[in-house]
This record gives structure tokens, C-alpha cells and sequence, in this order.
């Protein structure tokens, strides 16, 4: 007996966009490494790059981020 099961079907209203096939899905169509998301809307998910992007940047510009890594490099 499987302790882990796949699901096959995502629940309605989930979507994620898939990296691999560079497409919007309802339910995880495809393996989590190859996806983001969930997200709230299909229009959400198409913009799934955009939304990193923008996390990133602004991840990158944090200044408590800076102050980590700038302790880090003088240990």
C-alpha cells in the first residue's frame, strides 16, 4: 500500500501554470517540480511568470535579505 498517492485530478478552482509545457492548468496536470502555483484564477495562473518576477525582485531588494547575506559573506 502506497503511503503517498498521486492525485490525477485537480480539485475545481485550482490552477497552476506548468513550466515544462509552458501552459495554465486546472488541477496538477503535471509533477510539482515542473509547476507553479496553485493559484486563484486561470487569468492568475497565465501570469504565474510575471508574479515570480516580481517576487524575486522584490525579495532581492530587501533590505533585511541584504543584511543576511552580507553577515553570511563575513563569516
Amino acid at each position: 500500500m502506497a503511503l503517498f498517492k498521486k492525485r490525477t485530478v485537480g480539485k475545481p478552482g485550482e490552477w497552476y501554470y506548468c513550466l515544462r509545457h509552458q501552459k495554465v492548468e486546472e488541477g496538477p496536470e503535471c509533477r510539482a517540480a515542473d509547476r507553479l502555483g496553485p493559484y486563484g484564477s486561470k487569468e492568475e495562473a497565465a501570469h504565474a511568470i510575471e508574479i515570480a518576477q516580481e517576487r524575486n525582485a522584490e525579495w532581492e531588494t530587501d533590505p533585511r535579505w541584504q543584511k543576511d547575506r552580507g553577515e553570511e559573506s563575513e563569516a
